[in-house]
């Protein structure tokens, strides 16, 4: 595989679709020359572009879909990177190649790497026995982290988990859980102390737990298996328990701050996708006897899309840099990306939506897909206005 050089980048703007790699015209990816990167996440999205560009994926049976999705990513090696030693650019990079080939992809993938992060980062070695099936594609994993009554505010979760001899019983519910009634391990967070964050703990629990009740598949806009799940006296062994006692609501603040980041940059993944079919489309159409690409207000919405797409990819490998390099925390780096990414790239496909007139909201149209895969990626990991609350903490100390 040819490595880039900054003399020749290795994946230029508006690459052709003839180039025999079935890649998608007008994607931009001279971002990869940034200094954020090595060679070796340049030769990975090289890679990665190539076997996405045979990725056929039927939406009919999400459940199966996303079965299948698991299976493929483990079998071609591409989940290894979901587990072990994280590296945030990898993720980030596969995840907005994805998303921008496949919603349904870009969720497969990073369930995984969610759902095992507890065990990544805090996890005993007989927890880590669960990482070789996660990452071989032959387990689904989850994240149960929000309730019915306390979404954004996690300090105040009510799912308890007692003592009982040399057991842990598990009580309660959690909502809005992906992977939820198809996952083989769910990660749970649950009250083992007193109120706020210190009373909280990390579990694993096996899907096929006896009292572990799917209340409710959950039907979204963007179609993704999730679930409303209930903990009816669930009898778990003392070593479920990821951590020590009480260090439930630090280790899921740690998960996140290395996900969040990638939330961002799937929203890229979408955004770049969203703008390569409004340029083809306005290259395409005409209006008033020439192509719509030539009216100076058409060039002005491309002309931001590109520019709030770039922003955003500052943001969210600047985030991810700075955590592969060390950085113990990166909240505030992590919800600006999260936040910004995930807002523009809103408005670059509703933009794109608008540039393909009445086709952008034709069902199965590519840009109504990503109008609604986009809408879910500013709730889900900590809402937009929760973000502006996390970074305004972060400036005011």
């Amino acid at each position: 595989m040819a490595k880039a050089t900054a003399a020749s980048p290795a994946l230029p703007l508006a690459e052709a679709a003839a180039d025999g790699a079935g890649r998608m015209q007008d994607v931009d990816r001279s971002f990869l020359d940034w200094p954020f990167f090595e060679d070796r996440h340049r030769e990975l999205a090289e890679a990665l572009e190539s076997w996405c560009a045979g990725l056929s994926v039927d939406h009919g049976d999400v459940d199966a879909a996303c079965r299948d999705l698991v299976a493929r990513l483990g079998a071609e090696g591409w989940l290894t990177h979901s587990a072990g030693s994280l590296d945030v650019r990898t993720l980030c990079l596969i995840r907005e190649t994805l998303a921008r080939h496949d919603g349904l992809a870009d969720f497969a993938f990073a369930m995984q790497g969610l759902g095992t992060g507890a065990i990544t980062l805090f996890g005993s070695e007989a927890h880590r026995s669960w990482l070789p099936r996660t990452t071989q594609g032959r387990a689904i994993a989850a994240f149960a982290l929000t309730e019915p009554r306390s979404g954004s505010d996690v300090a105040n979760m009510e799912t308890v988990a007692r003592r009982d001899g040399d057991a842990w019983i598990l009580s309660g519910e959690k909502t809005w859980i992906s992977n939820g009634g198809i996952a083989d391990l769910y990660c749970v967070f649950a009250r083992s102390g007193g109120p706020g964050p210190k009373g909280i703990s990390c579990f694993l629990l096996p899907g096929d737990a006896e009292g572990l009740e799917i209340v409710e598949r959950q039907e979204v806009i963007a179609p993704h298996p999730l679930a409303h799940l209930r903990f009816n006296e669930v009898r778990l062994p003392e070593d479920a328990l990821v951590g020590a006692e009480g260090q439930g609501f630090r280790i899921a603040m740690s998960v996140l701050d290395v996900f969040r980041a990638t939330v961002g940059a799937a929203a890229l993944g979408f955004a770049r996708r969203a703008l390569s079919e409004a340029a083809k489309r306005v290259r395409a159409r005409e209006l008033f006897g020439a192509p719509l690409a030539e009216l100076q207000m058409v060039q002005g919405h491309i002309a931001e899309m590109a520019l709030d797409i770039d922003a955003a990819a500052l943001l969210v490998y600047r985030a991810a840099w700075a955590k592969d390099r060390g950085a113990e925390r990166v909240t505030r780096e992590a919800s600006m990306a999260k936040l910004f990414a995930t807002e523009q790239a809103q408005k670059v496909i509703d933009m794109a939506v608008q540039l393909h007139g009445g086709e952008g909201v034709r069902k199965g149209a590519m840009v109504e897909s990503l109008y609604r895969e986009i809408r879910a990626l500013r709730i889900y990991e900590g809402a937009s206005d929760v973000q502006k609350v996390v970074i305004a903490r972060q400036v005011l100390g």
